[in-house]
């Protein structure tokens, strides 16, 4: 009779692989990981304790927040229950090489359990609530949260705003403003959502596909969902952006990016796991942003001179650089439109 990790034990050569081989337990105590898993693919694995072995499933778009979403969930091969707190990186030749971190873990009680469809209350620190799981073809399952949204504020992440303009204004004098170099590139706004990044130009056109090197922000960002306003750069210059947005086929934007990689820079984030934050100072935004930690060939978040500018602007100025972009520290962020509040400020050259 074989053993419930059979499938697990075959996919894995455990003198390369750091996972625990693990056997089939004695003892449910109805435990749960999520695990967030920087494969081939950004996914999210979630793996209860029954029977003696973590039943597992892939969630490609993460755990659902509300009940008018179903998320897939993939079947995969029962884990052993040390799998539970399994950490660190999958080395590359691996059967599911790359980054595993724990993403939740916690109890959960069952409210119903069959070989296709299982109910179950999840205790954990960022899931929690009720879930069912049920088959719908081969491997193929779904998720469905039953109980209403945790956070009933919560709403869906927008995909139609548009960036806040800038005014060509004089230099502001005093406190209360934050200082950033202009960087002229593609205005864009990037939304990530749990295993899903789509970005648009200032137009508000979909221009994703031309930024495959950007999308992966998304394994650094993971499940937090945010919309993030910046700029578009990329080496080589105007033509190498205008090649990528008009390439007519995939394996050309690949070819541009290999040879003329591009970088996204975030200056503002204005939209939190389900809640707008235009309506809040551009500082508090300013320190959510920081808090992603983006700091990445690929994408990166600028310094900002927070205070009186003279110093700064002073040195822009010896340094030659050409444009400053002012922000009033209190502003708000009026989609659209064109503020005062954010200044673009052309720098004469010292003579």
């Amino acid at each position: 009779m074989g053993s419930k990790l059979d499938d697990y034990h075959r996919k894995r050569d455990f003198s390369a692989t750091s996972e625990p081989a693990g056997t089939v337990g004695d003892d449910d105590q109805h435990r749960f990981v999520i695990q967030q898993h920087s494969a081939t693919r950004l996914h999210w694995d979630l793996r209860l304790e029954y029977d003696g072995v973590l039943v597992s499933w892939a969630l490609p778009r993460g755990v659902p927040w509300h009940p008018k979403e179903n998320h897939l969930a993939v079947q995969t091969e029962d884990h052993p229950l040390e799998y539970l707190d399994f950490h660190g990186d999958i080395p590359e030749g691996s059967y599911g090489a790359g980054n595993m971190k724990v993403w939740d873990t916690g109890t959960y009680d069952i409210e119903e359990w069959e070989d296709r469809k299982a109910v179950v209350v999840l205790h954990g620190n960022r899931a929690s609530g009720k879930y069912a799981l049920f088959a719908t073809r081969g491997r193929d399952w779904m998720i469905h949260r039953m109980d209403p949204a945790e956070d009933p504020d919560r709403r869906p992440a927008p995909h139609d705003l548009l960036p806040m303009r800038t005014t060509t204004g004089t230099v502001p004098s005093g406190e209360g403003w934050a200082f950033e170099l202009k960087h002229n590139g593609v205005r864009a706004l990037l939304v990530n959502e749990p295993g899903l990044v789509t970005i648009s130009d200032a137009a508000g056109a979909d221009i994703t596909r031309g930024f495959p090197e950007v999308r992966r922000i998304g394994r650094t960002i993971g499940a937090e969902e945010v919309i993030l306003d910046g700029v578009l750069l990329c080496e080589g210059g105007p033509d190498a952006l205008e090649r990528r947005l008009t390439a007519k086929s995939d394996s050309t934007v690949r070819r541009i990016a290999r040879d003329q990689p591009a970088a996204f820079v975030a200056f503002d984030l204005i939209w939190h796991d389900g809640h707008d934050g235009r309506d809040e100072p551009w500082q508090r935004r300013r320190e959510r942003l920081d808090g992603l930690r983006l700091d990445d060939e690929h994408w990166r978040t600028p310094a900002a001179h927070v205070g009186d500018g003279a110093d700064f602007i002073a040195a822009a100025r010896a340094a030659g650089v050409s444009e400053l972009v002012a922000k009033r520290i209190t502003s708000s962020y009026r989609s659209g439109a064109e503020s005062d509040d954010w200044r673009t400020l052309r720098m004469e050259r010292d003579t």
